[in-house]
């Protein structure tokens, strides 16, 4: 990637990062029944998820055929740690996570691009509500009743009171946190339903998982810093 490039992709994601505020949230394991209060510190979530153009510029991925501002999708979670962290080394920040192997450890400290923490995610997406999801859901998200069974360009569908655009639909979104590691090991946390999903799974709190490997084809990420 030319010098040139790099700083036009630094200067674009830079520029859709939305600032969120300090604040507090109950989450809930949905299967357990189990609830728990996390604290959160200020942070920056994009307001995109990243796109296919995004993706292939920094990783040289092969882009999906169709639009390039549709989601990049069937990359692992191990794919977005790589990016992020690609990412913050190109804009000069210090790198979020030490990956050795299949081992990542995240430094908390750092000021590079990441992944969201799953309440960070979950808080972000209500923007102060409390209902299953932030408006009606044709309006703020492509599902399966809409899609016409295909991803589409992000910022299609009205925003959150934050400005966040697509976190419900389109595509699901790799967040950092192990999901259960008692009962599932390895396996993290992705949010927000995608083109493919019914209206039950389009929802702020819906959570599902999958081993930090696997790939599909509605499921990309967004990027959030400290």
């Amino acid at each position: 990637m030319t010098d040139h490039a790099l700083v036009a992709l630094l200067a674009e994601i830079a520029a859709a990062m939305v600032p969120i505020g300090r604040g507090n949230i109950w989450m809930k394991n949905e299967a357990s029944k189990q609830f728990w209060k996390v604290d959160l510190a200020p942070f920056q979530l994009a307001a995109i998820p990243v796109t296919g153009a995004q993706y292939a510029a920094l990783a040289g991925k092969a882009m999906l055929e169709g639009d390039p501002r549709t989601p990049v999708t069937d990359v692992s979670w191990f794919d977005a740690i790589v990016f992020c962290n690609r990412l913050s080394e190109g804009a000069g920040l210090r790198p979020c996570y030490a990956i050795d192997g299949e081992a990542v450890q995240f430094d908390r400290e750092a000021n590079g691009y990441r992944l969201p923490l799953e309440a960070e995610w979950e808080y972000a997406c209500r923007a102060g509500s409390r209902e299953v999801r932030y408006g009606e859901l044709d309006a703020i998200a492509w599902h399966g009743g809409n899609s016409a069974g295909r991803a589409h360009p992000v910022g299609g569908k009205a925003p959150n009171a934050h400005g966040l655009y697509d976190m419900i639909g389109n595509v699901w979104e790799w967040c950092w946190d192990l999901y259960d590691p008692d009962v599932y090991g390895e396996y993290r946390v992705f949010r927000g339903g995608g083109w493919l999903d019914a209206p039950h799974a389009c929802r702020a709190s819906c959570r599902r998982k999958s081993h930090p490997t696997f790939r599909i084809d509605d499921l990309g990420f967004r990027l959030a810093r400290s």
